[in-house]
């Protein structure tokens, strides 16, 4: 089934572009509401934090809003408004983290367990095939989480470039089956994707999972170009056919199309949520600030949603458990400790 223009999730840039309609600002009663439930909840560690212990009375009516405007809607969100220049980092992460809660569950974002991630430039090599682009300047292609709602909130932004720009991977298939359906048919069959050293006990070192996938009546797509190349290291993996790096790079040429790509200007205070069964999000490339304390930096949570949509089986690979109701996906490796820590 070919998603429909009656589908939520099937947008185009024309839509939303020069619109507000997809943000929704704080307004003083509910940064007030966020200061009490911090401070009530200052002596809990920020992993034991829950929705039913971060207690939000009117923003939580909001939140549901935007919640379903994630799942069943066009799949994305900007919040803004929230005044991290006079708030310490804690206060900062402990709102974001509490917010969270009220969408879903926090699940880990890489082997250390870390329930709060930092997007930061590490120094990092971006063409390393084992390094993270996040923790790079680089340009980050576009590409989903292993999760099903991924939030960045903006602390700091760069002194130039680091734009954030997304587009409906629904609308991407959409016009991949009208312009070379014979490339969608390549695209809803097994890539062979690289766990980068993250690997789950009892799992091998890389995995096969298709890119675009057809249940419930929904187009469900998981996609990062830079795990795929990644597995391209190891001496066992089958090298890319040139349909297969045909089909990639029509995929990564729509989503950066001008009909299709919505560019969202991140300002500190922002929180950028996005659904990733139905988002690709990418990041441009961008120069920071010398000095320490002004580098871009975003902090990070991956949600994983109780009534979240089915999932094909094959997902398991990377999500581990699939049934709603239950957290699904994030890094899943033995021995890691939850956390949240306040630093990169």
């Amino acid at each position: 089934m070919v998603a429909t223009p009656s589908d939520p999730a099937l947008w185009y840039s024309a839509a939303y572009a020069g619109s507000d309609q997809w943000i929704f600002s704080f307004e003083k009663s509910h940064i007030l509401e966020l200061e009490k439930a911090v401070a009530a909840s200052w002596r809990t560690a920020i992993p034991q934090l829950e929705k039913t212990s971060f207690e939000l009375p009117q923003l939580s009516r909001c939140l549901e809003d935007i919640r379903s405007t994630l799942l069943e809607g066009r799949g994305f969100a900007v919040l803004r408004g929230l005044p991290v220049g006079s708030w310490c980092r804690e206060v900062s992460a402990r709102a974001f983290y509490g917010m969270g809660c009220h969408l879903g569950v926090p699940v880990s974002q890489n082997a250390s367990g870390h329930l709060l991630g930092h997007v930061r430039d590490l120094g990092l090599d971006p063409l390393d095939p084992v390094n993270r682009v996040y923790q790079t300047r680089h340009r980050q292609p576009y590409h989903t989480d292993s999760t099903d709602v991924v939030g960045l909130m903006c602390l700091q932004k760069a002194r130039s470039g680091g734009k954030s720009t997304i587009c409906s991977s629904t609308t991407v298939y959409h016009e991949i089956a009208r312009l070379r359906p014979d490339l969608l048919k390549v695209l809803q069959e097994p890539f062979t994707v690289d766990r980068k050293g993250e690997i789950p006990e009892g799992k091998a070192e890389t995995y096969e999972l298709a890119i675009f996938h057809r249940i419930a009546d929904k187009i469900t797509c998981i996609y990062a170009r830079d795990f795929i190349d990644a597995a391209q290291r190891h001496g066992t993996v089958a090298r890319l056919r040139a349909e297969q790096v045909e089909a990639l790079d029509l995929l990564d040429e729509l989503a950066c199309s001008d009909p299709i790509r919505l560019d969202l200007e991140f300002e500190p205070g922002d929180i950028q949520f996005l659904h990733n069964h139905q988002i690709l999000h990418a990041r441009t490339l961008y120069e920071d600030w010398p000095e320490a304390g002004r580098k871009r930096h975003l902090l990070r949570l991956w949600l994983s949603t109780a009534d979240g949509r089915v999932l094909p089986p094959v997902f398991e690979e990377r999500y581990g458990e699939i049934v709603p109701g239950q957290p699904r996906g994030g890094i899943r490796v033995s021995g890691a400790e939850l956390q949240a820590p306040l630093e990169p």
